[in-house]
């Protein structure tokens, strides 16, 4: 198992995914957010939404906003609906997805 570079709980699970941080030859780099996982029917990909606030200059408030990403889920993971999760931006994988989940924060 090599070393992503960030601190976060590896994988006890191997797999043979060449597009796992952990485990294959795929690096992570840029901005690292946390989300939960609403959607794992694709092979391999998980949708992910993202709950955030965003400051309202004008009005003085934070109003509540919402992004939705595609993130590859490595075999060694085991991502399920309901799961919280750390996710790192990478190259581009597919058409959608730039994403990689990179850690299990929490299980349902």
């Amino acid at each position: 198992m090599k070393n992503i570079g960030i601190e976060v709980k590896e994988p006890k699970k191997e797999c043979n995914d060449p597009n796992c941080p952990f485990h294959g030859n795929l690096k992570v780099r840029g901005q690292m957010l946390e989300g939960r996982v609403v959607s794992a029917k694709m092979m391999r990909t998980v949708v992910v939404v993202r709950d955030y606030l965003h400051y309202n200059k004008k009005y003085e408030r934070y109003e509540k906003r919402r992004g939705k990403y595609h993130v590859h889920a490595p075999d060694c993971l085991e991502l399920r609906e309901g799961d919280l999760i750390k996710f790192m931006e990478c190259r581009p994988i597919s058409k959608t997805v730039s994403f990689v989940a990179i850690e299990k924060v929490r299980g349902d």
